[in-house]
């Protein structure tokens, strides 16, 4: 271990698997505080569909990213890399360890290998000139095919409805000559300029998706309609960013009468099936992690902690 490197504890795993709970019980073990890693915890006015840590839940420990953004404002990457850094700074300068918590597994990465987003200066007017496509006919999709042609990795993991990003893409091949994607993956390779412990907080597949069944049915009981109702009247449109989260969209559509309430329960739990799976896939391709599989300790919190502190040191 490089005595120079500050110490980062990163708790991942997938959604409804239990990393709130542990989370918090590490924090108070080792004079920690916490840093969330969610894009959904984030918004103000948005508690029940992202599931997020209550002022009981938190038991005094202290919590950044959670409720600091309007529904109206853009939650992305470079932000959260920003922000994570300031609460990072803070938590150093109070000689306490900050614990990045979330299923984000891009979030955190961004963190962990300061992954460089620095955007470069617009040249000859290029995003300019791939604005104006975008606004034609058909744009959108040209521009997506464009990219499929020069950077096809970067095309399968952009939509084509998100044009933004599209032409990001499109403006970094044409300033540089190297793939976005190439980029990126380089900046994943660079070592950690932290003493980084990454658990992995995991779970039989079946048992997870059981436990995302019923933090569905509970969020509905504990007035998710109501929630996503308020945000609807407030002026939250369906495609806003803030929307486009699991639970919120679904809800969006039953109340602009796309789709029946059944529909929506579950379009809601079968989408968040399938994001724990891809929560899971992402981390097992992530290096250095530490798994902590609850059927290994018997479900028990108390036997996983005391394995954490033992790997923290």
């Amino acid at each position: 271990m490089d005595e120079k490197k500050k110490k980062l504890i990163v708790l991942t795993g997938p959604t409804a698997v239990g990393k709130t709970k542990l989370s918090i019980q590490l924090a108070k073990a080792i004079g920690g505080e916490i840093i969330s890693a969610d894009s959904m915890q984030v918004y103000r006015g948005m508690d029940i569909g992202s599931a997020k840590v209550t002022e009981a839940e938190k038991e005094g420990v202290l919590h950044y990213l959670i409720d600091v953004l309007s529904p109206f404002e853009e939650f992305n990457i470079v932000l959260f890399q920003k922000l994570a850094k300031e609460a990072m700074e803070q938590i150093y300068e109070k000689g306490k360890i900050p614990i990045i918590v979330g299923g984000t597994g891009f979030y955190i990465q961004s963190v962990i290998y300061d992954i460089d987003f620095s955007e470069h200066d617009e040249q000859d007017g290029i995003r300019s000139r791939l604005e104006k496509i975008a606004e034609t006919e058909n744009g959108a999709h040209l521009l997506h095919e464009r990219l499929r042609e020069i950077d096809p990795k970067s095309a399968e993991m952009i939509h084509e409805n998100n044009v933004k990003r599209v032409i990001r893409a499109l403006e970094f091949y044409e300033e540089t000559g190297m793939r976005i994607s190439e980029h990126n993956e380089e900046q994943r390779q660079k070592e950690s300029p932290y003493d980084v412990s990454y658990f992995v907080l995991n779970d039989q597949r079946e048992k997870v998706y059981e436990r995302i069944d019923r933090r569905v049915d509970l969020m509905m009981e504990a007035g998710l309609v109501e929630e996503v109702r308020r945000l609807k009247e407030s002026g939250c449109r369906r495609d806003m960013v803030s929307m486009q989260g699991l639970g919120y969209k679904e809800i969006m559509d039953y109340l602009n009468g796309e789709i029946s309430m059944e529909e929506a329960v579950y379009r809601i739990k079968r989408d968040t099936r399938h994001f724990a799976k891809r929560q899971i896939t992402w981390f097992k391709r992530e290096k250095n992690v530490i798994w902590l599989d609850r059927d290994a300790y018997e479900n028990d919190d108390a036997r996983m902690l005391a394995a954490m502190l033992d790997r923290i040191g």
